[in-house]
């Protein structure tokens, strides 16, 4: 349904870019949402995106395709407005989602930019930009509502009336004291439910979920998806409420992790593959793959140790794949699953044992099962029991070490500060592979008597 709509909007605006037909390609553009519109720059010429962002009549809606482009195009774009312009669009948008614009900038367009904004938006700006981008600090928005605990339901409806307007999303009531402490939390059903005259103190939460401003984002999101809560506040560390971060910036950190985890367990660096040039896209894979193919050198070297055996079995070798394949699969698959474990909460590091334990039974389990099942296929094709028993075993030490090594590593990473998804893909994979060889001659070697 959203690919459809999508595609529905991009085509027309690229026939019609082809042919010359403005007039029509504004049409669409000024009824297009941004994000639909910001797809639709990703497959047309630089001069093409220039001319169709011009086209774009609302300042809002600019910057809300601000906020969706890529930071090339982005660039690209902007290099041909001036900073008039920018700063115009720029004042339309949410303070935290201009910081985060600002760290695309040149430096010193950046400054002239900041220079020229309003006082209080640059000020926010500003605060912003002390803190690293992902933490808590770096995400959250400066724009909340608040009340002291003595405000009645009724002067707080009339304060959310006259006062926070502007608040881009009032999910919740916050009540400080008088020194800007976070006390409590009330949500807006909360507030008009109960009689006007009822003092905030009276039905607000004072066991409040919050988080600090150097909180990683990533852990952010953990707290906001476990607790299902559409905004958290965040204070500083004397406890005084310094913003929020709300429910779609959680969605789009959720959604970056993901994919720098997914990338990562790749081997393709961290950004999304189509935004990558040719030269960037190779240097960040070279060394990822040098990997794999010195796991692979050391494959040939450990079968050329036993070229003997082959040569008076050299149906040995037929077996070869289908050990490496399993081995590898199940790796794979364990180190996925505590990857993902690890991102989500769901596994705790300080687990270690238990975790490998169980990835390590489950290996094992499998490992029995497609062990007879190949070794079964060896000895129905060959009439030979040792082999078969050989190509048993060999596949469950691969398939076990495999479960081993891919649930072992993303934790003893984790353990030692480093991200755990590097961990994963092709160092797992090539680890595997080696051991999976080495294992399968050895048992060979001593089951055959070769």
């Amino acid at each position: 349904m959203l690919g459809d709509r999508t595609k529905t909007t991009i085509e027309p605006i690229r026939r019609l870019l082809r042919r010359g037909a403005f007039a029509q390609v504004r049409k669409i553009v000024n009824k297009t949402h941004a994000a639909d519109l910001s797809v639709a720059f990703r497959t047309i010429s630089p001069y093409d995106q220039k001319k169709l962002f011009s086209m774009i009549q609302d300042l809002e809606q600019k910057g809300l395709v601000f906020s969706e482009l890529d930071e090339d195009i982005f660039l690209r774009i902007v290099e041909d407005l001036r900073v008039d312009e920018i700063v115009d669009i720029l004042d339309t948008m949410a303070s935290d989602d201009v910081a985060d614009l600002m760290e695309r900038f040149p430096a010193d367009l950046a400054k002239e930019i900041l220079r020229k904004m309003e006082k209080e938006g640059s000020e926010e700006v500003e605060g912003l930009l002390r803190y690293d981008t992902d933490t808590a600090g770096g995400i959250m928005v400066p724009d909340f509502v608040t009340v002291r605990e003595e405000t009645t339901a009724e002067k707080a409806i009339a304060s959310l009336q006259k006062e926070y307007i502007d608040v881009e999303m009032p999910f919740y009531l916050y009540v400080t004291d008088d020194y800007d402490r976070l006390v409590g939390v009330s949500s807006l059903r909360q507030l008009v439910v109960v009689p006007p005259e009822t003092p905030v103190r009276d039905f607000m939460t004072r066991d409040v979920y919050r988080v600090s401003t150097d909180m990683d984002q990533e852990e952010v999101a953990k707290i906001v998806a476990r607790y299902d809560i559409l905004a958290v506040p965040v204070v500083d560390e004397e406890n005084k409420l310094v913003g929020i971060i709300t429910v779609d910036d959680v969605i789009d950190i959720i959604r970056r992790e993901a994919t720098e985890d997914m990338f990562k367990m790749a081997g393709v660096g961290e950004e999304f593959v189509e935004t990558q040039s040719i030269v960037k896209s190779t240097r960040i894979r070279l060394p990822w793959l040098f990997a794999s193919c010195l796991g692979g050198v050391l494959a040939y070297f450990i079968i050329g140790r036993f070229e003997a055996s082959l040569k008076q079995m050299a149906y040995l070798a037929a077996f070869i794949p289908v050990i490496m394949g399993m081995g590898g699969n199940i790796g794979t698959q364990s180190s996925t699953i505590v990857v993902r474990g690890i991102a989500t909460g769901r596994i705790n590091i300080r687990d270690l044992w238990r975790v490998v334990g169980k990835e390590l039974s489950v290996g094992l389990i499998l490992g029995v099962f497609y062990g007879l099942v190949v070794g079964a296929v060896a000895r129905i094709t060959h009439d030979q029991w040792s082999l078969s028993f050989a190509v048993t075993l060999a596949v469950m030490s691969s398939m076990s070490i495999a479960a081993l090594v891919g649930s072992m590593f993303p934790l003893i990473f984790a353990r030692l500060h480093i991200d755990p998804a590097v961990a994963t893909g092709p160092f797992v994979t090539t680890s595997i592979d080696i051991l999976s060889v080495f294992f399968y001659f050895q048992i060979a070697t001593v089951l055959l008597n070769l």
